[in-house]
């Protein structure tokens, strides 16, 4: 099983996983004795690792982000550093500061959709991409950073597109010194200085900012002490690339959805003409979108952007009837317990009402049945902000457009950042 599941995990990760459970159950291990991999499917394994989250770390799980995110970043860290990084960035993303953020969002995706001309065949996940990239630095660390937002996110393609390649040649390429990984480093490295040069601007100016890096800036523990300068720097620049990499290849997932399933677009566009009208988007329409959230949560369902999370048991541990050794690579999937027919009826397809209590599909979500951003202690510190963003979007793009998909086949890819394989060309009407 070992073999085959690493070749079919490396040709399409989402279908081997699936194949996994299948025929393996709640309990898969692969790999070898000495470095097992165990895979723990449903809600139930979901449940279990949130509510033990002292029994594992998750540096050495998520250890191949590095390269993007740093040493200190949020997603690496554990512990007590975790915790006193977590409380210092938390504040920035309370729903009522991501609220403030819509009016940015909108301008920032109307603006694009000036562009968008009938006839034009483009890229909807290339050019949403570059539109949440902008939004994202532009409401959490502000105008200057955001001039910049193409260049950052030119740079920081560069480290992203080092984990995004296949597990067993990162680690290959992370294993000893070459000209991949020192390119790598030293295209993040420039941002890390962009960042450095801004803060310290700011430092110098004085004066009010209402942003996360101004918040960043000014935390301090119950000590008195702040964030140190790689500690502002990797916590901006995890920040930036998780906030665009994820939710551009949510919404590109979406878009694809609703334009699949043309009955699904045009309820949400009555929808969104009834609530919105002619007029921009603006955050006090985003509750009345009652259908739309039903878009958004189902293709969080169906395309969760991390296919599955890793954790490694710090002791031995019992589940299932199954021991599991400590330094075992022990992985949950979103992807999978989304996919369950046991857990969703009509688990494989994509109907948005079953968001709406009167549905007979409807059922309760939980956080160990519907984890698109991850739990526990762990759980994704931007996903309000995400799921504001792709609702604020997808509204923008009912409103003022009509599209067409060039091709209804979309083959996912990448287990960090799921996305369309190939982008989303798409035809404007």
């Amino acid at each position: 099983m070992t073999v085959r599941h690493g070749i079919g995990f490396a040709r399409n990760p989402c279908a081997s996983l699936l194949r996994l459970y299948a025929e393996a159950g709640t309990v898969a291990s692969v790999g070898t004795r000495r470095r097992p991999f165990v895979h723990l499917f449903g809600p139930g394994a979901n449940a279990f690792v949130f509510a033990n989250s002292g029994l594992f770390r998750w540096r050495e799980a998520f250890d191949l982000l590095v390269p993007v995110n740093g040493e200190t970043a949020l997603i690496v860290s554990d512990g007590a550093d975790h915790r006193r990084r977590r409380r210092l960035v938390q504040p920035a993303f309370h729903h009522r500061r991501v609220a403030g953020y819509v009016a940015r969002i909108a301008a920032n995706t109307d603006a694009a959709l000036e562009a968008w001309a009938p006839g034009r065949t483009l890229d909807a996940y290339a050019e949403l991409r570059a539109v949440i990239r902008r939004s994202t630095v532009e409401v959490l660390f502000g105008d200057r950073l955001a001039a910049d937002s193409e260049v950052i996110g030119g740079r920081l393609q560069v480290a992203l597109a080092a984990i995004d390649r296949n597990f067993v040649l990162q680690m290959m390429l992370r294993s000893f010194p070459n000209p991949y990984m020192r390119r790598v480093a030293a295209s993040r490295a420039q941002v890390a200085r962009r960042v450095d040069e801004e803060a310290e601007r700011r430092l110098a100016e004085g004066g009010e900012h209402d942003d996360v890096l101004a918040m960043l800036l000014a935390a301090r523990d119950e000590d008195g002490t702040g964030l140190t300068r790689q500690e502002l720097q990797d916590q901006v620049i995890s920040l930036i690339s998780a906030g665009y990499d994820t939710t551009s290849a949510a919404m590109a997932w979406a878009v694809h959805a609703l334009l699949a399933h043309p009955d699904a677009a045009e309820r949400a566009r009555r929808e969104v003409a009834e609530v919105v009208g002619d007029r921009p988007v603006q955050a006090a329409d985003l509750p009345a979108l009652t259908y739309l959230d039903g878009v958004v949560n189902e293709t969080l369902r169906l395309f969760p952007p991390a296919v599955l999370s890793a954790r490694v048991p710090v002791e031995d541990f019992t589940y299932a009837g199954h021991r599991i050794p400590a330094g075992a690579m022990v992985f949950y999937s979103p992807f999978v317990t989304h996919r369950m027919p046991e857990v969703w009826p009509q688990a494989g397809r994509f109907r948005p009402e079953r968001w709406d209590p009167s549905c007979e599909l409807y059922r309760p979500a939980t956080p160990s049945t519907f984890l698109p951003f991850g739990g526990g202690p762990h759980r994704c510190i931007g996903s309000t902000l995400a799921t504001v963003e792709i609702k604020t979007m997808l509204a923008c793009l009912l409103r003022r457009t009509r599209l067409r998909l060039v091709s209804t086949a979309a083959t996912p890819t990448s287990v960090t950042a799921m996305r369309p394989r190939g982008g989303l060309p798409v035809r404007v009407l």
